[in-house]
């Protein structure tokens, strides 16, 4: 997270600051990687990529705080992998195997804190044979750093609904790999 320097980074990269831009791609590509490597592996980086395009033609109109920036990026990201996947059902494609998810460390990151002690490889690998709602609710509070509220307006549901989704998907992760691994994550 940049923290009280936020304001002034965005307005920077707005302008065309490109030091101030590679800062907020540096806090948040990791977390970015690791949602599409659970929502759709076979297209991650492209995914990603993307995203960040998206990000530059609309930063200009971008309101607010750093949450709500993570949010709107995750909001981007999440409509890039919708459309991915209406193309890709019109076409087959092959997909990346869970075990050939890459580790991408990123400082600062409150996953890597949660999964201590697991390979950031293998918890996504596990996490992506979670039903694909509940998959992404984890992903997006975990990785993604959202809350409640942003993570049910990006997926179109009730808060309610993600803290039902997350906590069966976090049941079921911790029937997989026993309750000590998972108490951390959300």
């Amino acid at each position: 997270m940049i923290g009280n320097e936020f304001p002034a980074v965005l307005v920077a990269a707005t302008r065309g600051d490109e030091e101030a831009f590679g800062r907020l791609w540096r806090d948040l590509q990791p977390r970015l990687l690791r949602y599409f490597m659970v929502a759709a592996p076979a297209a991650a980086e492209d995914l990603a990529s993307e995203t960040w395009l998206a990000v530059v033609r609309g930063i200009d109109r971008f309101r607010g705080t750093e949450p709500a920036f993570r949010a709107w990026l995750f909001t981007i990201a999440r409509h890039e992998m919708l459309d991915w996947r209406r193309r890709a059902a019109r076409r087959p494609i092959e997909d990346l195997p869970a075990t050939a998810l890459v580790e991408r460390a990123a400082p600062d990151d409150p996953a890597a804190t949660a999964l201590e002690g697991f390979s950031t490889r293998a918890a996504l690998a596990v996490v992506g044979t979670l039903p694909a709602n509940q998959a992404e609710a984890i992903v997006l509070r975990v990785v993604g750093g959202l809350d409640v509220d942003q993570v049910a307006s990006l997926m179109g549901k009730r808060p309610g609904t993600i803290r039902v989704l997350t906590h069966r998907g976090l049941r079921k992760l911790a029937e997989r790999l026993g309750p000590d691994r998972i108490s951390g994550m959300v």
